[in-house]
């Protein structure tokens, strides 16, 4: 299942408070400040912190089953989608990334594949990732803008089986240029990074 996203931003702050004023709640904020690693978790507020500087390297924000993230960076750079699988699951998308070349970064808690289209693929099995895996609120498609044709099809080889809940089209910035939300949005939206949000 298709349940997330991961950008780096200039616009952190501007970010958050997108997605908290369509519906989302922040689980967690992880920022470098003096040297370390600190949390700065709600019930924390911006006003609470920001004239210190901080570095954010996560910031994450959930609604249902979709779980967004991003941290700092010095221009919008889209980084990776994640999926929700099983162990099983994982276990055969790892074979078949190994049998197309494609490198595979296992972790103890998750694992990214590194992709020629200049993004990575997380591979999610703990279920914990997501507010809610029975809430109707969740990422319906993604629209993706690489630099080659072929994505569709190597992710059928990837995966096993067509997944239909990513498109794409070619441009000349890698990103996700529209993104599906079975949710109740009022009207279409583009976010402070470039993804138009649909529904």
């Amino acid at each position: 299942m298709l349940f997330h996203y991961h950008f780096w931003t200039p616009f952190v702050e501007e970010t958050e408070k997108f997605y908290v004023d369509h519906g989302f709640r922040i689980s967690q904020r992880i920022g470098k400040y003096q040297g370390d690693f600190q949390t700065f978790n709600p019930p924390l507020k911006w006003d609470d912190f920001r004239e210190k500087k901080i570095l954010f390297r996560i910031i994450e924000a959930r609604k249902g089953a979709i779980n967004i993230t991003f941290g700092y960076g010095k221009r919008i750079s889209f980084d990776h989608i994640g999926f929700l699988v099983s162990k099983t699951e994982q276990s055969e998308i790892c074979e078949n990334a190994a049998k197309m070349n494609w490198v595979v970064d296992q972790g103890e808690r998750r694992t990214f594949i590194a992709t020629p289209y200049h993004f990575r693929i997380e591979l999610q099995t703990n279920k914990d990732a997501v507010d809610s895996l029975t809430a109707p609120i969740n990422i319906q498609e993604l629209l993706l803008t690489t630099k080659s044709t072929g994505l569709e099809k190597d992710l059928s080889l990837l995966f096993g089986h067509p997944v239909h809940t990513i498109k794409s089209v070619v441009g000349d910035v890698v990103t996700i240029k529209e993104a599906v939300f079975n949710d109740s949005f009022a009207e279409d939206l583009v976010d402070p990074n470039g993804v138009r949000i649909l529904i």
